[in-house]
């Protein structure tokens, strides 16, 4: 490559990784405005359905927010009525995250949301393991240095 087109936009790993991360975002949009949650709000959700009862850091670490981000997100998830925070009584600098009824009932109902914004971008299956495996891979990078 130039170091003209190596100046395009198109060929900016960080660009095409934002433009795919926006793109496939607005596939979700119609799903979660079902249930009144948005994106950041639903990948929170998905990390607590997995296993709920962990601290506000460790939510945090998993999503790659800061805790500037997270409060209000989790603040927000509590007056939908969806978890509440409990300070950890041996140690008031924890803060857990447990899912309430309707959290977990939430879980139910967006089920196969994943499997259908995948189908509805047509990337196919065969694809997926590839594509998933070196995002990561330049997560891992990026996160280390």
């Amino acid at each position: 490559m130039t170091n003209d087109e190596n100046l395009g936009l198109e060929n900016q790993l960080s660009f095409i990784m934002y433009a795919c991360s926006k793109e496939m975002i607005k596939h979700y949009k119609p799903y979660l405005k079902e249930i009144g949650l948005t994106y950041t709000q639903y990948i929170a959700m998905r990390v607590l359905w997995s296993g709920d009862n962990i601290t506000v850091n460790e939510l945090s670490k998993r999503l790659y927010l800061d805790s500037g981000t997270t409060t209000p997100l989790l603040k927000k998830l509590e007056i939908k009525g969806l978890l509440e925070r409990v300070r950890d009584v041996s140690d008031e600098r924890n803060v857990f995250i447990k899912l309430t009824k309707n959290g977990h009932e939430l879980k139910d109902n967006m089920e196969n949301t994943s499997q259908k914004v995948l189908d509805n971008t047509g990337v196919p299956m065969s694809e997926v393991d590839d594509i998933l495996k070196s995002l990561k891979s330049v997560l891992d990078r990026v996160n280390n240095n």
